[in-house]
């Protein structure tokens, strides 16, 4: 006796591997389907000394041929890579031999791309009716005539009986196919039209096996949707992320835990909304094409409009719009045309909230209250752990001011250094750092202390703070929209959360002084002109291309703040980076279900 594998198509051919022969003595049945067809080439036909038992799409008991002669066949001892992608070529005779099957269908009278499906149950939903089941039980009454659907995962042969691994949105199920029970067409169709990837639908009644294994002992089924590539390896899913990124589908059909992490953000998103809209928030919807990119700091995306004959930005902030109304909130996709990392995407989705009468410490207990409380419905527990570390998130969380935070990391203590001296102080904090050249450069053109300070917190400071962290009182000249604060010059009342090293959240008590809004927009906007300029006029410039990009006024959002606007609080919390904490996911890319990649 021998064993070999057909061609994972059902058509009855067998596929062997040019070097290696599978010999029962030397490797046992069971680890038969780590082996997959991609490795495995037909026979020639002067050579084919084995017939297909049952022409199963799974691994596959065969006879040898008594009438033909021996051939070499050296033995295997599980040494193949399995991590091999399937040639092109093979997956196009895959592709049309399951085309051949299709047409095959109609041909007989049956529709491979079904319409309906009535299904009483989902495979979660018979798992949990029947976990009290016991092993070899069976229920056959009335009442245990069930129906479901979902793709076909395995199969796996044995004489007359075929067992299919059923998966739908919820979970799994075993349907128990005994070819005394079917009628003759179905176990027909079953045998020559049915492929790992196909999505069918059947009804019968529950039977747990003697192993343990509950599953529906059909009755009769349904092919639903005939698939014509065959899904990846099952032992490893996708392996290359770049691949996992560009066909998410299929990331999602092969692994639980990543389908689950979009079930974990769609989830999150549900909850902030139940939240905030407890506490009497509205939702809006404010406009992704804008006349001026505003509300943030950062590289837009520019598009034409062709009925209106001007340019328009993607917005790169929700902020400027949400301010003109009070207790909001809004959950939108923000666009930026700069850099990509583990951290950064050019799109992303954030929550901003603004809320009058309140103050940017109302908004850390909401930030608080929000982020804990998602853990608690996402993981049932305030303590969580991302990327090897724990973390515990119960309230309150640590406030310290980016001041107290820098004097900490690195014994600089800026309120007593000039401008002059606070640049060399920080230029000695580089040495043997990576990026030495390039924060050089920042610093040498940053023109305050304010500034400074920000350069050395974001390169020395963020990174330390890994349990939740609230970082307060900014300096304006990094804080433009935020309301100076009431009691320390030249700062103002902001705070940014971090955890994990990463900003989470980025709060004001928000600026409603339309004079000094003005005022600080226009500095903005000259300072950007200024770079702009700078760049043009040098060959190696020190400021990077990215750095530079137009900036306009929103004179509508100053005219609006010329209105009158009551004292607000405004925060914003990046969504995708919570579900990333929540998710324990190490890219954003991987929060991210279609996220944008470079050409192939």
């Amino acid at each position: 006796m021998w064993q070999a594998l057909c061609c994972g198509n059902g058509c009855g051919n067998i596929y062997h591997h040019p070097l290696r022969a599978l010999r029962l003595s030397h490797y046992p049945r069971r680890r038969i389907a780590h082996l997959r067809p991609s490795r495995l080439e037909p026979f020639s036909s002067g050579k084919k000394h084995f017939f297909c038992a049952h022409g199963a799409d799974t691994s596959t008991v065969v006879k040898e041929n008594p009438s033909a002669s021996a051939s070499p066949l050296l033995e295997i001892h599980g040494s193949d890579k399995r991590d091999a992608p399937r040639p092109s070529s093979d997956i196009e005779e895959i592709r049309r031999l399951r085309w051949k099957k299709a047409e095959d269908m109609r041909a007989n009278g049956l529709q491979p791309y079904a319409y309906t499906w009535n299904r009483t149950h989902t495979a979660s939903q018979l798992q949990d009716l029947y976990r009290e089941l016991e092993n070899g039980e069976e229920r056959i009454e009335d009442k245990d005539n069930v129906s479901v659907a979902g793709r076909v995962m395995a199969r796996r042969a044995f004489g007359k009986l075929t067992f299919l691994t059923l998966k739908d949105e919820t979970s799994s199920i075993q349907l128990y196919c005994e070819k005394n029970i079917l009628s003759s067409d179905k176990y027909s169709q079953l045998k020559g039209f049915l492929d790992v990837g196909d999505f069918i639908g059947a009804f019968g009644t529950i039977k747990r096996t003697d192993k343990g294994e509950l599953s529906v002992k059909i009755k009769g089924f349904s092919i639903l949707t005939k698939s014509l590539l065959p899904l990846p390896d099952k032992w490893h899913g996708l392996s290359d992320i770049e691949k996992r990124y560009r066909q998410r589908y299929l990331d999602m059909i092969m692994s639980v835990e990543v389908a689950n992490v979009f079930r974990t953000r769609s989830q999150i998103l549900s909850h902030l909304r139940m939240v905030v809209e407890k506490k009497g928030f509205i939702e809006v919807e404010t406009p992704v094409l804008q006349g001026a990119a505003g509300g943030a700091d950062a590289r837009p995306f520019i598009t034409h409009h062709n009925a209106l004959h001007r340019d328009l930005y993607l917005r790169i902030a929700t902020e400027l719009h949400l301010k003109r109304m009070v207790k909001v909130y809004e959950i939108g996709r923000i666009f930026r045309n700069e850099g990509i990392s583990t951290r950064h995407n050019p799109e992303f989705t954030s929550i901003e909230i603004y809320e009058a009468y309140a103050d940017y410490t109302d908004m850390m207990n909401l930030a608080e209250e929000l982020i804990t409380s998602c853990a608690i419905a996402c993981k049932n527990s305030e303590e969580i752990r991302y990327q090897g570390t724990d973390l515990s998130l119960k309230r309150p969380w640590r406030r310290a001011t980016m001041l107290e935070l820098v004097r900490e990391c690195t014994g600089l203590d800026f309120t007593a250094m000039n401008l002059e001296s606070a640049k060399e102080a920080a230029i000695s904090l580089l040495s043997g750092d990576d990026n030495q050249q390039k924060l050089s450069n920042k610093l040498y053109s940053c023109s305050s202390i304010g500034q400074v300070l920000n350069e050395v917190f974001e390169a020395h400071v963020e990174k330390t703070l890994i349990q939740p962290t609230f970082v307060t009182d900014y300096p304006v000249e990094v804080s433009p929209l935020a309301k100076p604060h009431r009691s320390l010059d030249g700062y103002t009342e902001r705070f940014e959360l971090f955890i994990y090293g990463r900003e989470i959240a980025n709060a004001f008590s928000e600026l409603t002084d339309p004079v000094d809004q003005r005022t600080r927009l226009e500095l903005q906007v000259k300072a950007h002109a200024e770079g702009a300029a700078a760049s043009a006029g040098k060959v190696n410039t020190e400021i990077e291309d990215e750095d530079v990009y137009p900036v306009e006024l929103d004179e509508d959002f100053l005219t609006a703040l010329e209105y009158g606007m009551p004292p607000t609080a405004g925060m914003g919390i990046g969504i995708d980076r919570l579900v990333m904490l929540l998710t324990d996911s190490a890219s954003i890319r991987d929060v991210i279900a279609f996220p944008v990649l470079k050409t192939p």
